[in-house]
């Protein structure tokens, strides 16, 4: 006992307590499952596994590899996948999807961490297996980030450089001491970090493309692959961590195929036919009017609808600021004004959509209708001089137009921002100073979206702007996006309750150079740096909620996106097959957790 009380005196004057053990961290705040916890809430824990599905997606693969920049864009769906989970990689713990962002052991058994968030150490379990049988190591997770940092793609290439300090801890344990670049995100991004078998992994071949089937610690092995076309994986009935509780109630298929189609068009036969079990549903006239074919008017196709509690996020038409005609806010923000959203609502929409005035709508993280409280104001300084005085205030709201197409009011607003930016009306057509007509090419990427980019031309051609609208297959588009070979594209920027490190992938000043980042609009404001830091950086939540605020306040300011619409609903159809639990968490449907009824 006297031993115990010296050593612990010791420990308390060097400040070298030793941390606690624990079995969930969370961003802000504490999680919400106790450390005895048996399964996630939205899942169901009697299911029967076993039986088959089938995802379709649009596009093509090239690759088993998602971790490198060649073909970072073109790798087989499921191998490390958000959507359909990570089949075949694992990460060292699990995201809860009802909570903002906690995560839980997976195969890190429990973490450690300080108050000051300077270190953190994942204690792997030791039950951990490769597929070939080997352990996973604390050898393993080292050898990752180095052989990541090396040869894999943003943002896996950057993690070691907020580490001051990689270590093996005991047996089971590995120690990551950050430097002065981490922020209080970083303990968690590390935790969500995959990790590769250093026994089955050839450093030198890493970096190429390759169809071979890897090793990894997921519930699934790759079973056939077909280049191009589908890529298939089956059970491993060996995975070390079928009962952990952050797997109880999930990976519930025997076998998961994704096959890949040319259009969206094709898929969706495809679906008709039965030959894909899932087709998540984004198009409100199609929603409403597509599903008449006998398998849905039988019963056989269910249709579901589900409400997340989640931001709206933004999709909108993107400026790519890299090209000098929009490097103006105020040329961009006049071209915003002249997008008729009333007409393209009503007449491409029957009306179903709402307006998207935020990054973070919906939600207490959006400026939207919220004037800056005296928190806001001060992490903002002098960046507020930036910020129209509507939105640091809360009035702003982008204009509602009579829905004809050319709103004379509208219009005419537009045209005085455009002149403010160098441009005037000359003999029909929109000229700088030198005569040049402003024209720029609109990419886009299937009929839908070609839709929208005829609407927005239409409108401004009636102000002499010329626009071309080019729609390219999904290779070149994704090729292109990814070198930033575009004037402007349309994209959708997801968003969380927990945004973090992803803005500065997003809209950071570093990013706009870097090559598979998604600085689709190429933002370069050290202002924008300053807020993404403060967002990173806040501890409590009313923090963070003041520093997200004001981030979106000079987002919006800065015209980098024209904002189109949000629904705010998740639509999914489904084979009658395909069995899902009642239970919808904060993130919406999840498909991993989902399951074959017909083994039931």
């Amino acid at each position: 006992m006297l031993r115990i009380v010296v050593s612990l005196v010791l420990s308390l004057l060097c400040g070298t307590v030793a941390a606690e053990p624990l079995h969930g961290i969370a961003m802000h705040g504490e999680p919400a499952l106790p450390p005895d916890y048996k399964h996630f809430p939205y899942v169901n824990p009697e299911v029967k596994k076993g039986g088959k599905i089938t995802y379709g997606v649009v596009g093509t693969f090239d690759s088993l590899n998602p971790f490198i920049v060649k073909s970072n864009r073109t790798t087989a769906r499921g191998m490390w996948d958000p959507e359909y989970g990570n089949l075949v990689y694992e990460s060292l713990m699990q995201r809860s999807r009802d909570e903002p962002f906690t995560l839980y052991g997976l195969l890190a058994e429990t973490v450690e961490w300080d108050d000051a968030r300077s270190f953190i150490q994942f204690n792997l379990n030791p039950k951990a297996k490769w597929a070939d049988g080997q352990p996973v190591t604390p050898e393993d997770v080292m050898f990752t980030f180095e052989l990541l940092r090396d040869k894999g793609r943003p943002p896996y290439s950057e993690r070691l450089k907020v580490v001051a300090k990689m270590e093996k801890v005991g047996e089971h344990s590995v120690r990551f001491t950050f430097n002065e670049k981490a922020d209080r995100e970083t303990p968690l991004i590390f935790g969500l970090f995959p990790v590769l078998p250093k026994h089955a992994v050839n450093p030198e071949t890493f970096d190429r493309t390759s169809l071979t089937p890897p090793v990894g610690s997921g519930p699934y092995k790759v079973k056939t692959v077909k280049p191009g076309e589908s890529i298939t994986y089956e059970r491993d009935p060996n995975y070390w961590g079928k009962d952990i509780p952050a797997k109880v109630g999930t990976d519930n298929y025997d076998q998961i195929t994704v096959q890949y189609y040319l259009q969206d068009t094709t898929l969706f036969e495809a679906f008709k036919k039965g030959d894909v079990d899932i087709y998540p549903d984004g198009n409100p006239g199609h929603w409403a009017n597509a599903y008449n074919f006998p398998a849905a008017t039988s019963g056989a196709v269910i249709k579901d609808v589900f409400t997340p509690k989640l931001p709206s996020g933004m999709l909108g038409f993107v400026f790519n600021t890299r090209r000098p005609i929009f490097a103006d806010p105020k040329v961009r923000e006049g071209l915003s004004l002249a997008f008729d959203f009333e007409w393209a609502n009503k007449n491409l929409y029957s009306g179903a959509y709402k307006r998207t005035q935020s990054f973070w709508q919906n939600s207490e993280l959006s400026s939207f209708g919220v004037p800056a409280n005296a928190a806001e104001l001060a992490l903002l300084g002098p960046i507020k001089d930036k910020i129209a005085p509507e939105i640091l205030n809360g009035t702003y709201k982008l204009p509602v137009t009579d829905g004809s197409g050319r709103d004379r009011n509208v219009l005419k607003q537009a045209v005085a921002l455009l002149k403010e930016g160098g441009y005037t009306i000359q003999g029909g057509k929109m000229l700088d100073a030198s005569g040049r007509q402003l024209a720029f090419e609109i990419m886009t990427q299937n009929a839908d979206q070609e839709k929208l980019a005829i609407a927005y031309q239409r409108s401004l051609q009636t102000i002499g702007i010329a626009v071309s609208i080019r729609t390219v297959d999904d290779s070149q588009y994704q090729s292109r996006t990814n070198s930033f070979d575009y004037d402007m594209i349309i994209k959708s920027y997801t968003s969380s309750l927990s945004p973090g490190t992803e803005q500065l992938g997003r809209w950071s000043s570093a990013a706009r150079v870097q090559e598979g980042k998604d600085s689709f609009a190429g933002a370069n404001d050290p202002d924008l740096d300053t807020l993404i830091d403060h967002v990173l950086k806040a501890r409590s939540a009313d923090d963070f909620t003041a520093a997200v605020r004001a981030y979106d306040r000079l987002l919006l300011s800065s015209h980098y996106v024209l904002p189109l619409y949000h629904i705010g609903q998740q639509w999914v159809a489904r084979s009658k097959r395909i069995g899902r639990p009642d239970t919808t968490p904060l993130y919406g449907n999840q498909l991993p957790v989902w399951w074959d009824a017909s083994v039931q």
